[in-house]
């Protein structure tokens, strides 16, 4: 089954309301249509964290859960005078402020325009009032007015786009960020933790980050996934912490890893104690660097009121991802779907044509069976003619089916109602079972679907008589195609993957030809 988008767009632009009302009639609600494919298939990326997690607690670290909101205020106490040049790469947070909304005379006017005899004006004001408060939520107002009020839920939305107050508010910036360093939520965590665990605290998180980049490329993103660990003992030092990253990358599989101090010193760190990790990649050898890591600055830790060293490391997984999928772009990495051009076999895009609209029974099955080779056994006969396919009880209904050909001077069936479709150097082609020079190369070196004109075209005579059974119609169902000039016309569709590989390589479907197959049906 599918939408037809078009006519569905076309009708809420009419109104909006009431195609909204009437769209869950285009679904089903009860039955058994659909079971799960095998279509398994993890992201790399997240295979990379479960690796990490598993390591990370086999080594005696405890998983957090850190805070992906953080105030501004944090970034100022942890890395001082530096701040304004990081917050420079923060997203901000915004609000929508609550509207404060009156009911003049003229808006009672247009809300019995949608609510004939609406009399509620006190209790609307009142739900109103209570939305300001912030005591009723914004994804439940809609559902306040229809269990309050007593109106449908169509009625409520038209509602409230009576009043402008709700679409013309603008977001208020407040102080709140979309941290860019796990760091800004180990300082908070560790202040705390230090008067509910005893020492050392070893913990670990695995989560994303948020930088405000000025391009996204091939190694830049809005949004990253750290591993992240922070150890607070009574004493550390920056060669124990690197011992341990040199342990946890051995364990993922890298033989070697450097260590490089950084020239200019991130103000969370102690001068002279952070560190870039560099790994050579297995393909080409090049040296990259793949995390960053220091004792945290005693100055910050102060302001926290932390008095111990900390020993903080945190690897960016996307790059390591890359390097051990050879992938070279990070949004072909983390987003395929969006940046991968897909490349199909012509096995794999005769797998995406198949035939459109089917019986889906069993008796409908058979009668497709019956429909095909009535029209073979006699596919020479002159016409005008008619041979009688099937005859007897059909879905607990009496129904005839004749194949038929009405044009004087013809065969029952057409020269091309026997062709088979094939994919062929990625092209959709129609070809006739022999003869004809050019269909040789495509039936040799091409793939098969398996597709038969016939085979579809009998298939739709059956699956419309299902139909109309199950409506519980009677009459005649009569199913005739004589030129085709697209796959449509003779029940054949390619799905749209398929669609979109062809086109993007401007490859072609030709599915036409002289088919001449007539079927008709009685119901009695």
């Amino acid at each position: 089954m599918r939408i037809n988008t078009k006519k569905l767009l076309g009708d809420a632009r009419k109104d909006y309301e009431r195609t909204w009302a009437e769209s869950a009639r285009l679904l089903k609600v009860k039955g058994k249509y659909f079971s799960l494919a095998k279509k398994r298939k993890p992201h790399p990326l997240f295979d990379l964290i479960i690796k990490a997690r598993d390591l990370f607690l086999e080594m005696g670290f405890t998983e957090v859960i850190t805070p992906l909101i953080t105030e501004e205020c944090h970034v100022y106490l942890q890395y001082g005078p530096e701040a304004p040049v990081i917050l420079d790469r923060i997203f901000y947070l915004a609000g929508l402020p609550r509207a404060d909304i009156g009911i003049s005379k003229d808006k009672i006017s247009e809300i019995k325009k949608v609510v004939p005899q609406f009399s509620e004006i006190k209790e609307l004001q009142q739900i109103f009032r209570r939305y300001k408060k912030g005591e009723i939520e914004s994804d439940d107002l809609t559902e306040t007015l229809v269990e309050e009020l007593g109106i449908r839920e169509e009625q409520a939305t038209q509602i409230t786009s009576l009043f402008p107050e709700f679409s013309q508010l603008k977001p208020v910036p407040t102080k709140l960020t979309l941290r860019s360093h796990t760091t800004s939520s180990w300082f908070p965590i560790l202040r705390e933790m230090q008067y509910k665990e005893t020492l050392p605290l070893q913990l670990f998180s695995i989560s994303p980050k948020f930088r405000r980049e000025q391009k996204l490329d091939v190694k830049h993103l809005y949004e990253s996934w750290t591993a992240s660990i922070v150890i607070m003992a009574e004493e550390i030092s920056l060669e124990d912490g690197q011992k341990i990253v040199e342990q946890f990358f051995g364990r993922l599989g890298f033989d070697k890893v450097e260590f490089a101090i950084k020239r200019a010193t991130s103000k969370y760190y102690a001068p002279r104690t952070e560190f870039e990790v560099f790994v050579r990649h297995p393909k080409n050898g090049e040296s990259i660097e793949i995390g960053d890591g220091g004792l945290y600055n005693p100055l910050s830790l102060a302001r926290y009121k932390i008095p111990y060293p900390v020993f903080n490391f945190g690897a960016g997984l996307e790059r390591i991802a890359m390097i051990r999928t050879g992938i070279a772009d990070i949004r072909k990495l983390v987003y395929p779907h969006l940046y991968v051009k897909v490349e199909y076999t012509d096995e794999q895009l005769a797998g995406m044509v198949e035939i459109d609209q089917t019986p889906s029974t069993r008796e409908g099955e058979k009668l497709v069976k019956a429909i095909v080779q009535t029209a073979v056994e006699n596919a020479n006969q002159s016409s005008p003619c008619q041979f009688l396919a099937y005859k007897g009880n059909f879905l607990n209904r009496s129904i005839v089916v004749h194949v038929y050909e009405s044009d004087v001077g013809k065969k029952l069936i057409g020269p091309a109602a026997l062709n088979i479709v094939y994919v062929y150097d990625g092209n959709v082609l129609g070809v006739p079972r022999k003869g004809l020079k050019n269909a040789k190369i495509v039936r040799e070196r091409g793939f098969s679907t398996g597709i038969c004109y016939l085979d579809a075209v009998a298939a739709l005579a059956s699956a419309s008589i299902e139909k109309r059974i199950n409506a519980g119609e009677v009459g005649k169902v009569n199913i005739r195609v004589k030129i085709a000039k697209l796959p449509s016309d003779v029940n054949v569709r390619v799905q749209a993957p398929g669609m979109a590989s062809i086109t993007s390589k401007n490859k072609k479907i030709i599915v036409k030809g002289p088919v001449f197959v007539g079927i008709r049906a009685k119901i009695a």
